[in-house]
């Protein structure tokens, strides 16, 4: 039988449907005016109470600065310290009327004009969430004055801060540099998220040259804090990574005995291993106090530096472009041999002047009735300046040029300090660009004996004795020996390059052997008395003021500082060297001068330190608050003398001689 199935009620399924999108929409609707009365609630009734409590409660992601990495010498004696200083600082995010309160804080904290104009450059740059500092080294006083008015700067507190500390004042403040607060200059170019809380940057010497390494790598917290910038509680923390610390190859005995001779005078005086280029001691004088730049020097002590007639901030070492007297004949003579002009049998005969064919202008040695036959082992011994006007002649400027970069001279050492001049190695086309004249044949007659144009640093010098020693390798000056940290660094302590020499090495021991002989028998003899080991050295004098034609020098009859420099380069022991010196005494008189300067550096290196070293009194070999002994503050605003540095030894040191020495001249 055949089944039927009913026929669907539409009606029935129409008036369903309605009745579930009714229901649906009256949920809806119920539950949007209740999303609605929720929010009249939190935002009308409740509008005040959720507002401050918005306000008193905040997330903040604050940066954590790193700890500047510390600065030693070779011994691991501390040279650049780190310590705690009480600084105002400042909330951008809790101030909302900046310059207001920066202006009512003037007489609370004795704000000066400086500190205002460098807190208002950062905080043009600085993140909102930054916290900014207004004052370094809070005094005391400053502390309590802020103190009984705190509730009227919210978003002002005092935080202490790490800051640097040198605890030998002047004695490295050429080779160290200095910290001081970040520029508006400096702030266009550094890293915004490196530097996160930071008020610190090098800005001279070591301290600039490997500001990456010791600057570190910042880290971050996340905190929650009220309404004045008060921490309520910290919410996360990524700590930040400390600065390497840097080994210098500079060593605290040798800068003390070197500053030491340069006590009460102008010059410079460098020392460097001619094995690795490591710089022993680098001394600049005069010198200065390098913790008063850290926190902010006032414009008086500025001034007075500035201003000092004597330019205490300026490196000698490094950017002192002096005449080179006498004390490049070595190097000059060798280039004799590379050309083939001369051997070491050639003799010419000196009656005490040259004169150029067809000129009747003489070229004056220092001997004015001259040296007689003259060879190139005797040239370097007597200083014979003619010996080295005529080789001159022969070789030709551009040969000289050529030969004598070889040697550094000319071109910037490469060295990790800032601001190297690259002295002056004239030639006709550098004449030509600066001054548009043709060169004159007898520029290249004063050339030859370091004076006319030519110029050179105390470290070329160095750098070019040491390459002497080492019978033509080169080095590269450099001061970090070694650093330790996060971060990755290698130093190159080896020769790295030989200069191009058609002689042989004979002929090099034949100059070093004209070198001994100059402290033996020749114009370096004032020095040879008691020596334990051999010195090969060389002397030079370098006129300050020109001496016109026919007229002989009269030292009576000039100031101080129109005196004749002194100028010396060694190096020891002669046949093994392990130190190369270059000394340059400013108005010194002549070289002899020098060269008494430079003896107790070589018997403090060769002899004395290996038993009886100098160390700081109280020294320690880790960084930390006073770890030599001297609370910050404690060094005078001028600086000290070097020569007082503590020490823990009974090292007594040769006194400089006056200018007599023994009759020579050179």
């Amino acid at each position: 039988m055949k089944q039927h199935f009913p026929l669907k009620n539409m009606q029935q399924e129409k008036r369903i449907y309605k009745g579930r999108i009714f229901f649906a929409i009256f949920i809806v609707i119920t539950f949007l005016l209740l999303l609605i009365c929720r929010y009249a609630y939190l935002q009308i009734v409740h509008y005040d109470d959720f507002t401050t409590a918005s306000d008193k409660n905040r997330i903040r992601l604050q940066p954590l600065p790193p700890a500047r990495g510390y600065i030693y010498d070779r011994n691991g004696i501390l040279l650049a310290d780190n310590y705690p200083v009480f600084t105002a600082t400042l909330s951008r995010t809790d101030v909302s009327d900046i310059d207001g309160t920066i202006a009512r804080l003037v007489p609370v904290l004795s704000l000066t004009q400086e500190d205002v104009d460098r807190f208002k450059s950062r905080v043009k740059t600085a993140r909102k969430t930054e916290r900014l500092a207004i004052k370094l080294n809070l005094t005391e006083a400053e502390i309590a004055k802020f103190s009984e008015v705190k509730y009227a700067f919210p978003g002002v507190k005092i935080e202490t801060q790490m800051t640097r500390y040198y605890p030998h004042g002047e004695l490295f403040a050429h080779v160290i540099g200095y910290v001081g607060r970040i520029n508006d200059k400096e702030l266009k170019s550094i890293d915004k998220d490196l530097y996160a809380g930071t008020n610190l940057i090098g800005k001279i010497g070591a301290e600039k040259s490997y500001e990456d390494l010791l600057h570190g790598t910042p880290g971050y917290e996340s905190v929650e804090a009220d309404a004045h910038g008060n921490v309520l509680r910290n919410l996360g923390r990524q700590a930040p990574i400390r600065g390497n610390d840097l080994f210098l190859s500079i060593d605290y005995g040798l800068q003390t005995i070197a500053a030491q001779q340069l006590a009460d005078r102008r010059g410079a005086i460098v020392a460097m291993d001619p094995r690795t280029g490591e710089i022993l001691a680098l001394v600049s004088s005069p010198s200065f106090n390098p913790n008063l730049f850290v926190t902010g020097i006032s414009s008086k002590d500025y001034s007075g530096l500035r201003d000092d007639l004597d330019q205490p901030l300026y490196n000698r070492a490094v950017q002192g472009a002096y005449p080179p007297g006498s004390t490049i004949k070595p190097m000059f003579g060798l280039g004799g041999i590379h050309y083939g002009l001369v051997d070491w049998g050639t003799a010419i005969s000196d009656p005490g002047y040259f004169s150029l064919p067809g000129d009747s202008h003489r070229f004056r040695d220092h001997k004015k009735t001259g040296h007689g036959a003259v060879n190139l082992h005797k040239a370097q011994v007597v200083s014979c300046d003619t010996y080295f006007y005529i080789l001159s002649y022969r070789m030709g400027i551009e040969k000289m040029n050529d030969w004598m970069r070889q040697f550094g001279f000319g071109e910037k050492t490469g060295v990790d300090l800032p601001s190297e001049s690259t002295g002056l190695y004239p030639s006709p086309e550098w004449k030509m660009r600066t001054r548009k004249s043709k060169w004159l044949k007898g520029e290249t007659i004063s050339v030859s004996i370091g004076q006319g144009a030519f110029t050179a640093t105390p470290l070329q010098l160095a750098m070019a004795t040491a390459i002497t020693a080492n019978k033509g390798s080169h080095v590269t000056p450099h001061v970090l020996r070694d650093n330790k940290g996060a971060k990755k660094y290698s130093i190159h302590n080896a020769p790295d390059g030989k200069i191009q020499f058609n002689g042989t090495e004979q002929d090099w021991l034949n100059m070093h052997a004209a070198m001994i002989d100059v402290i033996q028998t020749g114009t370096g003899r004032g020095i040879k008395g008691g020596l334990q080991y051999s010195i090969a050295g060389k002397t030079g004098t370098a006129q300050v003021k020109s001496i016109a034609q026919g007229k002989r020098y009269n030292e009576a009859s000039l100031s101080s500082r129109q005196w004749d420099h002194g100028l010396f380069v060694g190096f020891a022991p002669a046949d093994k060297p392990e130190i190369a010196i270059a000394v340059v005494w400013e108005n010194g008189k002549h070289g002899g001068s020098a060269a008494q300067l430079a003896r107790p550096i070589f018997d403090y290196w060769l002899v004395t330190r290996k038993n009886n070293p100098l160390r700081p009194a109280n020294h320690q070999v880790s960084g930390g608050l006073m770890t030599a002994g001297i609370k910050p503050g404690e060094l005078p605003s001028s600086g000290g003398s070097p020569a007082s540095a503590p020490v823990t030894s009974n090292q007594t040191t040769t006194p400089a001689a006056s200018h007599a020495t023994d009759g020579v001249s050179e």
